[in-house]
């Protein structure tokens, strides 16, 4: 029997986790809710997900390590899925209501609040992905659910050669802003995959089927 692979959902306190969980499972995971750093190192990938303020998140990881465990794996090439403010902290810089943040790090940019007439944008949306997107392989068309009013919308992390350069899937609400990254081992989604019925699925899916190239 082939081995399902094992993925790990970072516990750093953030709310709204067990359906990113049972959509990992439906996905084909072999899915833990845990902190434990053998675990999460363990793990052929790593979710992270995250509801709630920028700053709120970024507190949360660094009392948790979490900041350092995210770090960590992709110093060493391993997968890592941001998921909704997840993917915000990724980020240099998040700045809501007036507060800056500093962010991980792992791109250059700053989240800032999307500029639409009505927030937070909230329901199902279309997507434009990159052709080299690995995510959206056969739901390119499909629509997928968001609930924020911040996000990256602009992406200022330039082509490395040889290393491949990122996947951007955009959406439009107001102006456009960053709805997917693929970027080597470091992936993330604004919208909610758990949340996105079956394209949820099978974007996660995709994701999973990825971490047998780690």
């Amino acid at each position: 029997m082939t081995r399902r692979p094992r993925v790990a959902v970072l516990d750093y306190g953030s709310g709204n986790v067990h359906s990113a969980v049972k959509a990992l499972e439906a996905a084909g995971a072999d899915v833990s809710l845990t902190a434990d750093r053998a675990r999460i190192h363990e793990a052929d990938g790593l979710v992270v997900p995250g509801v709630g303020a920028f700053s709120a998140v970024m507190d949360a990881l660094r009392a948790s390590g979490g900041d350092e465990l995210i770090d960590r794996r992709l110093a060493g090439g391993r997968p890592v899925l941001g998921i909704c403010v997840g993917m915000q902290v990724l980020f240099g810089r998040g700045v809501e209501r007036g507060i800056d943040t500093e962010g991980l790090g792992q791109w250059p940019g700053v989240v800032t609040e999307l500029n639409a007439s009505v927030l937070p944008h909230m329901g199902w949306n279309t997507v434009r992905p990159d052709a080299g997107t690995r995510l959206f392989t056969g739901i390119e068309d499909r629509r997928f659910y968001f609930v924020h009013s911040y996000g990256a919308q602009h992406w200022e992390l330039p082509a490395q050669p040889p290393l491949p350069v990122a996947a951007l899937t955009w959406c439009d609400y107001g102006d456009p802003f960053l709805a997917a990254v693929e970027n080597g081992p470091l992936s993330a989604t604004q919208f909610h995959p758990e949340k996105s019925g079956e394209a949820g699925i099978r974007l996660l899916a995709n994701w999973i089927v990825t971490l047998s190239d780690a």
